[in-house]
């Protein structure tokens, strides 16, 4: 007898998913053709950096990311590409 999956929430959803069988794609690969890749000439699109905050804004931005389901750096970098695309 086949055993029901129940579907879960996620942290960040609020609806119910059912968990995916993980993807397989050996059998339709040949890897004895494959050739290594190299892209000496490619930049990363973004830089590190490091930046000092009260960490009570911190935990502001922190709880508004979330409330927006988005990554807390994401939200910070949203909102300076808006402030400063005029």
């Amino acid at each position: 007898m086949p055993v029901k999956e129940t579907p879960m929430a996620t942290r960040k959803t609020k609806t119910p998913q059912v968990p995916r069988e993980a993807a397989n794609s050996t059998a339709h690969l040949d890897l004895t053709k494959a050739v290594k890749a190299s892209f000496p000439q490619l930049k990363l699109s973004t830089e590190t950096i490091s930046l000092r905050m009260p960490a009570a804004l911190l935990d502001t931005i922190r709880i508004e990311a979330n409330r927006r389901d988005v990554p807390y750096q994401s939200l910070i970098k949203m909102t300076l590409a808006e402030q400063f695309r005029s």
